[in-house]
């Protein structure tokens, strides 16, 4: 079993900053993807970025030159860095992670949300 923890959420106003934190924990061999995806109400979750095993990274074009991802093998983490926030990117931000275990394959988990709300 696997689960997908995040913190960091909370309210800022437009041009400032945040950290958002994911940490997988559980039956882990390897992880091949860890992302963040967020959603508003009414529309589909999008992908915001996300970091694959080979090393690379790809940015949602929204958040380009704003938004980084750093990940922490030893911490089986992934964190988001958001600075410039818009009231654009006001959304519940979810962690996904696709991740490898002997008895399940490769298996996809989702966390259970933590919400950025960007307003003056």
């Amino acid at each position: 079993q696997v689960r997908l923890m995040e913190s960091g959420g909370g309210l800022v106003q437009p041009g400032e900053s945040l950290r958002l934190a994911c940490v997988a924990s559980g039956d882990i061999v390897s992880i091949n993807i860890m992302g963040w995806y967020r959603q508003t109400q009414g529309k589909e979750r999008e992908l915001v970025a996300r970091w694959t095993k080979s090393g690379t990274t790809n940015y949602a074009e929204s958040v380009k030159g704003r938004f980084t991802v750093s990940r922490d093998s030893a911490r089986n983490a992934l964190d988001l860095h958001m600075e410039n926030l818009e009231s654009e990117d006001t959304a519940v931000y979810y962690c996904y992670a696709n991740i490898y275990w002997w008895s399940t394959g490769s298996t996809d988990y989702w966390g259970q949300g933590t919400q950025v709300t960007v307003s003056s």
